[in-house]
């Protein structure tokens, strides 16, 4: 009798290689995501890295505006980008409303549009990094019970097998039993890579975040000082 993986596969019923496929097609989309995201965040960490050295090596924050660009997937050259934006589009206002002296209050206005300007790309660029995640939850968490959903259809099958057939020895038990128990098996392996990879990129964003929050103070530092010199 021919019990290979394939054949067993084939032999089984329709319910259960409905199952199999759709396991199939969640494992191939959670590899999917493993490979984009892995060259999400390496693309990432290095333009970040590049971005920092020539960040703290500028000597004005206008020089590092202009080479921010070249590093479009670093998120702490996307915050400053944009709070430098939101700095000069302050500026040219009151530049076209002659206001050059800045009281305290223009300042502090100055600041709260800055860091909720900072604060929006903060959050476009955590969804950017964090973009398809939870399709390795979703997968690492219902593949099982879909494998074990198919599992418990095809060993129905089998017992109904046996109930027509009069017998239940082991060269009739067998077969149909091996053929449910794939099911799980495709969900495990489904599973398994899932919440490994999920729970790794979930303590590489975080670490991420924590980076952009820090970047983010350092920078309004920065800013701080700017102003308080030209006050």
């Amino acid at each position: 009798m021919d019990i290979s993986i394939f054949e067993m596969i084939a032999n089984a019923g329709l319910v259960v290689k409905f199952v199999m496929l759709s396991l199939f097609i969640f494992s191939i989309g959670s590899w999917g995501v493993i490979v984009t995201r892995h060259l999400s965040f390496w693309r990432s960490r290095k333009d970040s890295d590049h971005f920092m050295d020539a960040f703290w090596d500028s000597k004005t924050l206008n020089e590092a505006y202009d080479i921010a660009d070249d590093f479009l997937y670093s998120p702490e050259a996307m915050l400053f980008k944009s709070g430098m934006d939101e700095m000069r589009r302050i500026g040219s206002a009151r530049a076209r409303l002659n206001s050059n002296n800045q009281t305290l209050e223009m300042q502090l206005a100055t600041l709260d549009n800055l860091k909720r300007s900072i604060r929006k790309t903060h959050i476009l660029e955590y969804e950017r990094l964090a973009k398809t995640l939870p399709f390795l939850a979703t997968t690492a968490s219902a593949s099982p019970f879909i494998g074990l959903f198919g599992t418990v259809w095809g060993i129905m099958d089998a017992f109904q097998s046996i109930g027509m057939r009069g017998s239940a020895s082991l060269a009739v038990v067998a077969p149909g039993i091996a053929e449910a128990l794939i099911a799980t098996a495709i969900g495990l392996a489904a599973a398994i890579p899932a919440v490994i990879f999920y729970n790794f990129y979930a303590n590489k964003l975080s670490d991420i975040e924590a980076e952009m929050e820090h970047f983010t103070e350092e920078f309004l530092n920065v800013v701080e000082r700017d102003m308080l010199i030209k006050a």
